[in-house]
């Protein structure tokens, strides 16, 4: 089988390249705009067209599109996460290889949900930030273009590979930086959020799947189990051997604290009360449109979200293997390095 893969050194990306590699039965051509990529080509900008004589050239039987941004204005997002799969579907129409499709969505795309409840695919998608939206209008996309084709709802991946912004990511730097400079308290804001986790070698694994999969439509990828921020933290101290205290501080910033460290990229020392859950008006953060109290948590879905997983065991035989202490382990094991 070969698979054509896009966004292969993305975070999600070089999990599913490693994941498709191993599988002696698969031939992977890695398409993107870095110098490593087997074919350079930028579906942001490039013509259908082109796409077109590549994908009959190669004759893929599978595309896997793990492509897209998070972070950026509206305008960017749009043209990398939403225009670029407009160009992934008008490519496979035109084209002679009947590749299916396999889609890398995001639990953004819900937006909040009731505290306690299960997100299920059938579910109405309310995204609360242009993140969100951009990739339901991707998904919107993907579903209308007649094509075969899947969308993969990815909730929180996180593990080894996780981006520095990312609210773990801040969360393990923050504890880093803690313990290098032997601070016995550390204050931390936000952790109020529920989130739910999945390993990215557990999101790679439903990828490979999907792709030998007839499932259509589109399938949750998460834990099926929501976690307290604040439980995550007390189980990064616990992996990286952090002995200080951990103090909550406000959760959620009101309209008048816009200037208040909740949501600092750069987690810096513990004196500057880094933010885990709470973005800060940030033109290059995906979700900076609109003040702090339209959007309270940074991926646009509130206070809790937890992915009703039913469907992806039932139509692709997949289950979650890697629990969150191991991949705060992971986390924490490239955070440490730094030390």
């Amino acid at each position: 089988m070969r698979v054509l893969l896009i966004g292969a050194n993305g975070y999600i990306g070089r999990f599913v390249a490693d994941r498709l590699l191993a599988d002696p039965a698969v031939q992977l051509t890695a398409l993107g705009r870095g110098d490593d990529a087997d074919v350079r080509f930028d579906l942001a900008t490039g013509s259908p067209g082109a796409l077109t004589r590549f994908l009959d050239a190669v004759h893929p039987g599978v595309v896997v599109n793990c492509a897209g941004a998070t972070r950026g204005g509206a305008r960017e997002l749009t043209r990398h996460n939403t225009v670029a799969v407009a160009t992934v579907c008008e490519a496979l129409r035109r084209s002679g290889c009947g590749a299916r499709l396999v889609q890398i969505g995001c639990g953004s795309e819900y937006g909040p949900s009731q505290p306690g409840s299960s997100t299920a695919e059938d579910a109405v998608p309310r995204p609360g930030g242009p993140y969100g939206v951009s990739k339901l209008a991707a998904t919107e996309l993907v579903l209308g273009s007649g094509l075969d084709a899947v969308v993969l709802r990815v909730f929180s991946p996180v593990g080894p590979g996780t981006p520095a912004g990312s609210p773990l990511g801040r969360l393990a730097e923050a504890m880093r930086r803690a313990m290098q400079s032997g601070d016995a308290e550390l204050k931390l804001g936000g952790l109020g959020a529920q989130r739910d986790f999945v390993d990215v070698r557990d999101v790679a694994r439903a990828v490979h799947a999907a792709s030998l999969s007839a499932a259509q439509g589109v399938i949750n990828i998460g834990s099926g189990r929501a976690v307290r921020l604040r439980d995550a933290a007390g189980i990064l101290a616990r992996v990286a051997g952090y002995g200080g205290a951990l103090n909550e501080l406000d959760t959620v910033p009101g309209p008048h604290h816009a200037a208040a460290p909740h949501m600092s990229h750069a987690t810096g020392a513990p004196h500057l009360r880094p933010a885990i859950g709470h973005p800060r008006p940030d033109p290059d953060h995906p979700h900076a449109v609109g003040s702090p109290a339209a959007f309270p948590y940074p991926d646009g879905c509130g206070t809790w979200q937890q992915a009703d997983v039913r469907t992806a065991r039932d139509r692709l035989g997949w289950r979650p293997r890697i629990n969150l202490e191991e991949s705060l382990a992971d986390i924490w094991m490239e955070a440490a390095c730094r030390i």
